[in-house]
């Protein structure tokens, strides 16, 4: 169902919701996000506002909203997960420099993820970060300017990463940052060129966060 989630009844509606269809919550994916790579001067209070409210307030919302949920999911022994959208943290300069709203957003939700991985460990809950190497092509990207979406790979290379973290052992592997590539790498996968965009190519945009 379509869900601000901002709102907080609005977010526990969807969860009781959710668990008076499916008989419980495994798995939370927190993907919703709201970007503006814009300098400070560029940046009004409203953007500023909606960028926190999505990204940061909104995970712990939505988190805190299933906790019960997958306390009860570890306790059957159902692996329950919670993955966040959101880059590895590094206290670079560079990362902020440019659009210092946006940085501190998205590192709110990896705050998230260090946080709450050590807190929901001794339930047997994971908490895990994923974010790409290179520019996604989704409809968020197409919203920048000048992007050119053949130098994007698909959106099925994090789909698959997610799979991969999501069917891992909940007790063991938990508080990591992973990055797609580098993720199925280790899980096997040679075959890249599937998820290009445009099959070939090698230079793709970076995307923002990775070193």
């Amino acid at each position: 169902m379509q869900t601000d989630i901002r709102d907080e009844a609005a977010v526990a509606a969807a969860v009781q919701a959710a668990v008076q269809r499916f008989g419980g919550i495994d798995i939370l994916v927190n993907n919703a996000s709201a970007i503006s790579l814009t300098p400070t001067a560029a940046t009004p209070m409203k953007r500023f506002d909606l960028m926190f409210g999505v990204n940061v307030r909104g995970t712990y919302c939505c988190t805190q909203a299933c906790l019960p949920e997958l306390i009860k999911s570890a306790k059957a022994g159902r692996n329950p997960h919670v993955l966040n959208m959101s880059p590895p943290l590094s206290m670079k300069e560079h990362w902020f420099k440019s659009h210092v709203a946006y940085t501190m957003a998205k590192y709110g939700m990896s705050q998230c993820t260090l946080g709450h991985a050590g807190e929901f460990r001794p339930h047997g809950i994971a908490v895990n970060s994923l974010w790409p190497r290179t520019a996604i092509a989704t409809a968020a990207l197409q919203m920048i300017p000048g992007v050119d979406l053949n130098l994007c790979r698909k959106p099925e290379i994090l789909a698959d990463a997610a799979h991969l973290i999501l069917t891992s052992d909940a007790k063991t592997t938990s508080g990591n940052f992973f990055i797609d590539d580098t993720l199925l790498a280790e899980h096997g996968v040679t075959d890249f060129d599937r998820y290009a965009v445009l099959p070939g190519t090698t230079k793709f945009i970076p995307d923002f966060f990775v070193d």
